[in-house]
């Protein structure tokens, strides 16, 4: 049977659940699990480019009692890549005051801009952290920013597995393995910038860079 789809998350449940986030005994740190520039699109609801106009500290809900605080970015959108069903054009978007729940520090009043990711709330306000995708737009390759207007979303159904030692080698036909880490001691490397995991006819996945041939690369990684 069709499964019906999931409400969106309200405003504290999302506060709760970064919360969680905490590592044990690093109460004033924040931790997030790494993710491919590919997965954080596929797995957000909206992805935007935008410059940030202002900012502003706001209450986290209407109850007096409630001591969180939220900042509320005022923003200008440029572009949208995703979201289009749930929401037009957004103005503002909202992340955690206190750095502990991945609040995200973003630079208002300037002409930097931002690709933004983040979720769209059970009352329609649009929540980033630093557990989303956020980059300067000009640190962006040219196939990340081609890649947000088709091959990311085209090819959702693939699996992307962080290497962090070898050996690490695929399990399922469509999977790829990103090695970033492995090669490069970073995350957004070579290849998160310059190759997207792109699902071929017969449902196998492999790395796909710009617009050259599909070429199988990564596939195992048995040595550094």
């Amino acid at each position: 049977m069709p499964r019906s789809p999931r409400p969106a998350p309200s405003w504290a449940l999302l506060l709760r659940l970064l919360a969680l986030l905490r590592p044990p005994r690093l109460g004033e740190a924040c931790s997030c699990a790494p993710a491919h520039p590919q997965q954080h699109v596929c797995h957000s609801a909206l992805a935007i480019r935008a410059k940030i106009s202002s900012e502003k500290v706001v209450p986290a809900s209407a109850d007096p009692a409630d001591p969180q605080k939220m900042i509320r970015y005022e923003i200008k959108q440029i572009k949208m890549f995703k979201g289009f069903e749930k929401v037009n054009d957004i103005q503002y978007i909202y992340t955690p005051f206190d750095s502990s729940l991945c609040g995200v520090k973003l630079e208002a009043n300037s002409q930097k801009q931002y690709l933004l990711t983040g979720q769209i709330l059970s009352d329609g306000k649009v929540f980033v952290h630093l557990c989303n995708y956020i980059e300067p737009w000009e640190n962006l390759s040219l196939l990340q920013r081609e890649s947000l207007n088709h091959h990311y979303h085209l090819n959702c159904g693939c699996q992307i597995t962080t290497c962090y030692t070898v050996p690490c080698t695929i399990s399922a036909p469509n999977e790829c393995l990103w090695t970033d880490w492995l090669l490069e001691r970073k995350l957004y490397g070579y290849q998160a910038q310059h190759y997207v995991c792109m699902k071929h006819v017969d449902g196998t996945c492999s790395w796909y860079q710009g617009r050259l041939p599909l070429r199988k690369e990564f596939v195992d990684i048995i040595q550094p």
